[in-house]
């Protein structure tokens, strides 16, 4: 579904019609680059090349090829003065109170 594999049945004895290892590697949480490399040589393994072809391939199979990706780092705290401008309702504000609140974030930028 959408590129995923959503587990709904029983696990049966027997052999399965394809290999679901990158998924279930998804599932287990490895990194994205690593999921992204196992696509890749898998849907290469899956052209279905034959013979001296696919034993080059596999003898030569750069594992440690894929571009190391940097992960996103996670958003930052917003600043102190963007949290205290949210706080600030003008429209419920007198000219005073409102000058107060301007020195308030000045101090905190």
């Amino acid at each position: 579904w959408e590129g995923e594999v959503i587990f709904l049945h029983e696990v049966k004895p027997g052999v399965a019609d394809r290999s679901y290892g990158v998924q279930v590697a998804k599932l287990a949480g490895l990194p994205p680059s690593v999921i992204d490399r196992a696509r890749q040589v898998l849907h290469e393994l899956e052209k279905g090349e034959q013979g001296e072809k696919r034993t080059a391939f596999i003898d030569d199979l750069p594992l440690f090829a894929a571009v190391a990706r940097r992960e996103p780092d996670k958003p930052a705290e917003p600043p102190a003065a963007l949290t205290a401008l949210a706080g600030i309702n003008p429209d419920e504000m007198s000219p005073r109170e409102a000058l107060e609140a301007l020195y308030r974030l000045k101090s905190l930028a």
